[in-house]
């Protein structure tokens, strides 16, 4: 190869670059442009879902728009959008299409949208969606109470129950004399009548089988019935706690001596039935007394032919489970008690005393009254 002479003002002269290499095919292939493009689309769109879900997650879970206490009703079948809808109109998610939007989300993601329960919910100022969410998946909905006295008749139980103005429908099918529990009972919004009424048969079913089982070897009562018939009649002769067993003893020891158990309820509610303790009936009659009544146990040997009312837990545990004592009698001791006699003749004496005090009471209120009509 010959080398070409240069001269000395040529040698001095900086040669001239390589220019840069031809472009590849492959660079200018409209494929890989488009995927190129597509990847750099995909990193977006991850980085704004991320970002997405990071403020939708902190937005879901920061306190909500609610400044006071607020009930929501969410009704049966209304779904994720009607009860949305409900949460906004009661303020406790902002009236926002984006608040909407996150909530609605939020409970899909957590695969919520058909565990949502019906019922009255009250939420605290600030609530945030999700503790929304997660009280309308545990249905912690707000609890309303009917409570039922022991000693009620059915009739008076079933008044009750249909003039409760939160339990809904009607009471559809009326249950017999002593097969109710009287209890507190707890129920939520939507709950109706004739549930609150079965539940209550429930529990006084439960409670029975229980309490029999447990019930001393030598009673003289043959059936679970007929100690629901007897704790109804121990259950109106005295409202102290202290008293229930030992008055359950007295009518055990006259049953075992074939003594009548002469009971002043049975009479009233063998001529009055289911309202025989609407209204005060604490004076009886002579006439009350001697009229036929197939429940007075003055006139019938034995219990009488059902229940009275509804006894409670407590009445039914005292009969089966009564006292060990020799008591025959028992008369009001004008404190509320009762005072108790193994003979006629003891009980003829507290009866005496009886007696007494209400005489003294009768004077005291004719004096009150006398002195109060001075006075005006």
């Amino acid at each position: 190869m010959r080398i070409k002479p240069k001269s000395p003002r040529e040698a001095l002269q900086p040669e001239v670059a390589p220019g840069p290499p031809p472009r590849s095919r492959h660079v200018r292939n409209p494929v890989v442009i488009l995927i190129n493009m597509l990847i750099t689309l995909t990193v977006f769109a991850l980085v704004a879902v991320g970002a997405g879900l990071y403020l939708g997650k902190q937005k879901f879970e920061q306190a909500g728009p609610l400044k006071q206490d607020a009930t929501v009703i969410v009704s049966s079948g209304a779904g994720l959008s009607g009860i949305t809808d409900r949460l906004t109109d009661k303020g406790v998610i902002a009236d926002d299409w984006a608040d909407d939007l996150i909530f609605n989300l939020g409970v899909r993601f957590y695969k919520n949208e058909k565990k949502l329960k019906a019922g009255e919910y009250a939420f605290a100022p600030g609530v945030s969606m999700r503790q929304v969410m997660t009280d309308l998946v545990e249905g912690n909905a707000v609890n309303h109470a009917v409570t039922i006295p022991e000693g009620w008749t059915t009739a008076q139980i079933v008044e009750r129950v249909r003039a409760h103005p939160v339990l809904v429908g009607e009471v559809e099918e009326v249950p017999g004399e002593g097969e109710l529990l009287p209890e507190t009972y707890s129920f939520t919004r939507g709950t109706t009548r004739q549930q609150i009424i079965d539940q209550m048969k429930a529990a006084q079913a439960k409670a029975l089988k229980e309490i029999w089982e447990r019930r001393v070897a030598d009673l003289p009562i043959k059936t679970p019935e007929e100690l629901v018939t007897l704790a109804s009649v121990v259950e109106k002769e005295t409202a102290k706690a202290d008293e229930r067993s030992r008055v359950a003893g007295v009518f055990v020891n006259r049953l075992n001596k074939s003594m009548r158990l002469q009971s002043d309820p049975t009479i009233l509610y063998g001529l009055f039935g289911g309202e025989a303790w609407t209204t005060d009936r604490s004076a009886i009659t002579q006439s009350q007394l001697k009229a036929e009544n197939k429940y007075n146990t003055y006139q019938i040997d034995g219990l009488p032919p059902g229940p009275i009312g509804n006894p409670g837990r407590a009445a039914m545990e005292a009969v089966a489970n009564p006292s060990r004592t020799k008591d025959l009698f028992f008369v009001a001791d004008g404190t509320g008690g009762h005072v108790f006699a193994e003979t006629y003749e003891q009980h003829q004496a507290n009866v005496r005393k009886w007696r007494q005090i209400e005489r003294e009471r009768r004077e005291a209120e004719k004096n009150g009254t006398s002195d109060q009509k001075a006075n005006n």
